[in-house]
């Protein structure tokens, strides 16, 4: 079958055929540096850190780009009300941004570039235009002419005309050629970040500074170019009309790829309903893990719903993969155990990887973990799989784990309320000395305080109730 992608521009899953043979050159549309990074967030960036490693695992040489947009309307506006410099803002939420990158483990990216540190390339892009024809002077600022680029809305599946009914939020002069034509350069106002350009001292529009930077590193046309759907028009199909029409060579990009949308609760993530959820609070609360796990149970192109119940469902599942890891782990077995055949790693890592190859199914994949999480708790449960199977079945889950990155994953203990261990302590004494009833008692005391006492070989087992 081989390597295949969905590419939101032929909307039809193409075989992976990369300009070079082994290299691969991606970008993906960072963060506007104004705020804390949200769940949102974490949902693209995660899915876009999985699609890197994979490659990798597949001995691609990868070069991930990502954008910073250090300079914007809303870190302005943000650092007039704290009354610092818009640059320290920028560069306040850009060291949390990358914090909570870190708690994530989403550490594949290659090259980090900020906007206000791309200036020249910017200016030269908008010259290019200019010389081209597509660029354009008023009073605000230089904007970009759609009717000059034919195959505006290709992206987008958009005609030129319903993409003047979609006016971007950040372009809207009345002094325009077209509705939809889209700013290049802004000219500065008093007290705004500016620098010197041929038109005037103004700073870049909002689509300008990727094509800038991605042909900085990659040149007029690159593999990959991922981010969220919101991003399809206008800011994508902006992109490719500007590097298409600068270089008369297409496509830009090969193959676009886009991630679907993480809603709370079916509704779209908004300070004013009270669902926002920043990677930081929510790393405060729970796991990395599950929300690299939460991310991954849904095809990327897929929308995720985001609820309490999703997280505990989700908590269950890792906690199913953790426990069947610690018994691979301790695996001892007495007898001579004759090396079984009665499943094979290379079948299910076969599975794995056609369901990946298959544009990053990773349900599919999942699926196949948890199968061999299943048929292995079955022969150990038996006393039918050997410390050699166990050793060759945690090396699978290491590799899977390079990719997935949630299994392997150092988990903070929950701690336990004195008064619960206490009962938990007292329950087993009667265990030992035979009182049946009193024990009975004791557990479902501990029960009504929310938790579960498992009894085993080593000791009583407490855990927190419905996980």
């Amino acid at each position: 079958m081989g390597f295949k992608l969905y590419d939101t521009l032929t909307r039809r899953k193409e075989i992976f055929r990369p300009f070079k043979t082994r290299c691969v050159r991606m970008f993906v549309c960072g963060i506007t540096p104004y705020d804390f990074a949200h769940i949102g967030h974490a949902r693209t960036y995660i899915v876009f850190d999985m699609i890197v490693k994979y490659l990798k695992e597949k001995g691609y040489d990868v070069f991930y780009l990502q954008n910073i947009t250090d300079v914007d309307d809303k870190i302005i506006n943000r650092a007039k009300e704290r009354k610092i410099t818009p640059k320290k803002l920028a560069r306040d939420f850009e060291r949390e941004y990358l914090k909570d990158m870190r708690g994530l483990r989403i550490d594949s990216v290659t090259k980090y570039a900020r906007a206000t540190e791309h200036i020249e390339e910017i200016i030269s892009q908008v010259k290019r235009l200019f010389k081209k024809g597509y660029a354009y002077q008023i009073k605000d600022g230089v904007y970009y002419d759609i009717s000059k680029f034919k195959e505006y809305g290709k992206l987008s599946r958009r005609t030129i005309l319903q993409a003047e009914d979609a006016v971007s939020r950040i372009d809207e002069s009345k002094e325009k050629r077209n509705k939809g034509d889209f700013c290049l350069w802004k000219f500065s106002k008093v007290g705004e970040p500016k620098w010197k350009s041929p038109w005037g001292y103004g700073r870049p529009g909002w689509h300008i500074e990727d094509t800038a930077i991605t042909e900085k590193y990659f040149g007029p046309q690159y593999d990959i170019h991922g981010g969220a759907k919101d991003l399809i028009f206008p800011h994508h199909e902006a992109e490719i009309a500007q590097m298409e029409a600068i270089s008369g060579k297409k496509p830009l990009v090969k193959y676009w790829l886009h991630s679907g949308f993480l809603t709370v609760k079916g509704q779209k993530m908004a300070k004013s309903l009270g669902n926002f959820i920043t990677i930081k609070d929510f790393l405060e609360n729970h796991s990395p893990c599950l929300l690299r796990f939460l991310v991954l149970k849904s095809h990327y192109r897929s929308p995720i719903d985001y609820s309490e119940r999703a997280i505990l469902q989700t908590k269950r599942e890792i906690e199913k993969i953790d426990e069947f890891v610690e018994k691979l782990k301790n695996l001892k077995n007495k007898k001579r155990v004759k090396e079984v055949n009665l499943f094979s790693t290379s079948v299910y890592a076969s599975v794995f990887d056609r369901v990946m190859d298959n544009d990053f199914n990773t349900p599919k994949a999942l699926a196949v973990i948890f199968n061999l999480v299943n048929k292995g708790n079955f022969l150990i449960a038996r006393n039918k799989l050997s410390p050699t199977d166990a050793k060759k079945i945690l090396n699978f889950l290491k590799k899977v784990d390079k990719v997935f990155g949630f299994i392997f994953w150092e988990k903070p203990k929950e701690k336990i309320p004195p008064i619960v261990l206490s009962l938990a302590k007292h329950r087993e004494k009667c265990r030992q000395e035979g009182q049946w009833q009193k024990a009975d008692e004791l557990r479902k005391e501990i029960q009504r305080k929310g938790y579960w006492v498992e009894d085993t070989k080593k000791g009583p087992k407490i855990k927190r109730a419905g996980t």
